[in-house]
């Protein structure tokens, strides 16, 4: 099993920057993939960003620009660092972790950009 606990949410105003972390726990040896995900309300969770264990990232286009993935593997934690937030970018996001053929979710950790 892995435990994964998100840290870092919060309210901000647009333009502003928030890091989002995410510390994995347990058997977390042969972990392939980590990723960030979002779900705004009424509408369905979506993918962000994702990071390999070699450290091969993608970016969705909508943050492309904006957002950033990095992992500390020495800490065994994943950071999103978004910059320049929208209000669009209001949602609760989810850490996940994949190892062989099973996904691990994080509680979430509310993200509200507003003024």
């Amino acid at each position: 099993q892995v435990q994964l606990v998100e840290s870092g949410g919060g309210l901000v105003q647009p333009g502003n920057s928030l890091r989002l972390s995410c510390q994995a726990s347990g058997m977390i040896f042969s972990i392939s993939v980590m990723a960030w995900y979002r779900q705004a309300p009424g509408k369905q969770r979506e993918l962000v960003a994702r990071i390999s264990s070699s450290g091969f990232t993608n970016i969705v286009d909508s943050v492309k620009g904006r957002f950033s993935i990095s992992r500390d593997n020495a800490k065994n934690t994943v950071y999103l660092q978004m910059n320049s937030l929208k209000p669009d970018d209001t949602a609760v996001y989810y850490c996940n972790a994949v190892q062989g053929f099973n996904g691990y979710w994080g509680q979430g950790t509310q993200v509200t950009v507003s003024s």
